[in-house]
């Protein structure tokens, strides 16, 4: 990573330092960025960041309290598997913390005992359901339902939009259990792959990107896999994505790394109207605002990371401007670079080309920017 190495950021300790250099010299698997089946290189994927230890920085280990997670190592990774691997690697990451967040947050003993050493082995892939098709951002209005029935609860719904939907081993269910109205009705549950009623059906991203939708129809689980407590769905999903959302900045500001990488190789050697693109002043100005604008997203990210590290509060403000920003700016950057080269960075197959395509749904999902700023906005006016 040649533009203004990652271990320089401020809000960095000597081991984020020294992960890093591990992660830059660590032998990645080499998988196909865009495959039919998703299983093979997702598990693949896993087992290898499993034996390098990286899910034990998103899997609390027993023992360990929740708060014990290392935000900054989180988006470290992130950012440097976006860069060198691209979004299958770090979505293969993530989501093996998303997927497990609500067991470690709130789960029984018994429960983090069987699932999250598997998972954190790279034994078993996670997934989080909530995403439902006419309830995206609006979370409180969920209406899969979850039915007491004796020692069991009935499931009923749809979710969509789901990550590692098809190949998860497990999900954490949202689900309306009707202890009140909106979000205060809303309980997580454990489930499954192999429960019956419960189907999948892939979807196809602009990215290539392990997800489909849900079906749920009486599907039965025991009360036992009720994770926290009833109607404390709607907290346990907004603790998961404080602790997630600043990486997803992270990870966007490790594509639009690449992204202005590949420009500054571009302009180095590509010759235009007799002189290399490098030497002309409107391509220099180009990069230096794609550097600069990157730069300024980087700080965001990491210091909302250190903000969570070092009070173990949510800040909630920090988190959204950096996600917000990461992603905004990311997508801008990624662009610019696709102009400057032409005809090839809309080619299939180029790396700018995947990158255009990988960056655009981190403006959407864990909240659409607009939400974000709604967010900001609604942090700010609280006193």
């Amino acid at each position: 990573m040649s533009v203004s190495p990652i271990w320089r950021t401020p809000f960095l300790e000597d081991r984020h330092r020294a992960l890093a250099d591990r992660l830059l010299a660590w032998d990645i698997p080499e998988v196909d960025h865009d495959p039919e089946d998703f299983d093979p290189p997702v598990r693949l994927m896993l087992r290898a960041m499993a034996a390098e230890g990286l899910l034990d920085l998103i899997i609390p280990a027993p023992g360990q309290s929740p708060m014990s997670v290392d935000l900054r190592a989180i988006c470290l990774v992130r950012e440097v598997l976006a860069y060198r691997s691209g979004g299958l690697a770090d979505t293969s990451f993530v989501m093996q913390g998303i997927g497990t967040a609500a067991i470690w947050l709130s789960g029984s003993e018994a429960t983090a005992g069987t699932y999250l050493a598997r998972a954190r082995r790279g034994e078993t892939i996670a997934a989080f359901a909530l995403t439902e098709p006419e309830t995206g951002s609006d979370v409180a209005n969920i209406t899969t339902s979850a039915t007491r029935d004796g020692d069991d609860y009935i499931l009923n719904g749809a979710k969509t939009f789901i990550s590692n939907a098809g190949i998860a081993d497990h999900y954490l269910i949202v689900a309306r259990t009707g202890e009140a109205p909106g979000a205060r009705g809303l309980s997580a549950f454990l489930v499954d792959a192999d429960t019956p009623g419960l189907a999948t059906e892939k979807q196809r991203y602009i990215a290539a990107h392990a997800g489909g939708s849900l079906a749920l129809h009486d599907v039965r689980v025991p009360a036992s896999r009720l994770i926290g407590t009833p109607g404390g769905g709607f907290k346990l999903a907004m603790a998961t994505f404080d602790i997630f959302r600043a990486s997803v900045g992270a990870a966007a500001i490790g594509f639009g790394r690449r992204a202005l990488d590949e420009a500054l190789d571009r302009t180095r050697h590509r010759q235009l109207f007799g002189k290399r693109m490098a030497d002309m002043d409107g391509v220099q100005t180009k990069l230096a605002e794609m550097a600069t604008e990157i730069e300024a997203a980087g700080l965001l990210v990491y210091r909302a990371a250190w903000a969570k590290d070092s009070t173990g509060q949510r800040c909630t403000r920090e988190v959204s401007m950096a996600k917000l920003i990461a992603t905004e700016s990311a997508q801008n950057v990624i662009d610019a670079a696709v102009q400057l080269f032409g005809g090839a960075g809309v080619t299939h197959g180029s790396v700018v080309e995947r990158l255009y395509r990988e960056v655009r749904p981190m403006r959407i999902y864990e909240g659409a920017s607009e939400v974000q700023k709604l967010v900001i906005a609604r942090e700010m006016l609280k006193d």
